[in-house]
């Protein structure tokens, strides 16, 4: 597995000179790991630069610099770095009214369960959601999900060759389906490693 350790990190005197231009990689890093499901759900594609982003950001604001807590945060953050047979992803409902997020939230249970990626025409995968806590109630679920998609050899091959990708969500409130771009799927296959 990728993960990170304390040397793959700024010490919090070099990120403050780094920060800016690291900030700036990261986001043009970020603009090809996302995809957008209809018009309120994005699923928000992590990988070992994404978090060393979040690391070095909550480093920052909380001034931690001993050794224990900056393995505290490594191990909160490392897991979600893909590794090698699998991709991990933040998955958002994004709805900007308060009222209308509710509403929303209460009629989308389950929606994390209905997330599905298809490879060509291989059979569609569904991710293993929410693996650090619950995060769904009996009357509504979050607006933030953590989802992991295992892909299978055949899947990998094809994500890496020129099969189709697809991503969408099947939920009888919530019904929509997109095609990744080539920019996506390059950027998302590199997270992938074929055992072969």
């Amino acid at each position: 597995m990728n993960t990170l350790t304390r040397e793959d990190l700024f010490s919090l005197e070099a990120y403050s000179t780094e920060r800016q231009a690291f900030r700036a990689k990261v986001l043009d890093h970020k603009a090809h790991r996302r995809v957008t499901i209809g018009k309120n759900a994005t699923l928000y594609f992590e990988d070992a630069l994404t978090m060393q982003y979040q690391v070095q950001e909550m480093l920052r604001i909380e001034r931690i610099f001993e050794a224990g807590q900056i393995q505290e945060e490594l191990d909160s953050y490392n897991p979600l770095i893909p590794d090698g047979s699998n991709l991990k992803a933040t998955f958002m409902l994004e709805y900007p009214e308060v009222d209308e997020r509710r509403e929303a939230l209460a009629r989308l249970l389950g929606v994390e369960r209905s997330v599905w990626l298809a490879v060509g025409e291989n059979d569609r995968i569904r991710p293993i959601a929410n693996e650090d806590l619950e995060r769904e109630t009996s009357d509504k679920t979050s607006a933030v999900h953590f989802l992991r998609f295992e892909l299978s050899e055949q899947d990998i091959a094809g994500f890496k060759g020129d099969a189709v990708v697809r991503f969408g969500i099947d939920h009888p409130e919530y019904a929509y389906e997109t095609e990744i771009s080539l920019e996506v799927k390059q950027s998302l296959a590199a997270d992938l490693q074929s055992a072969v």
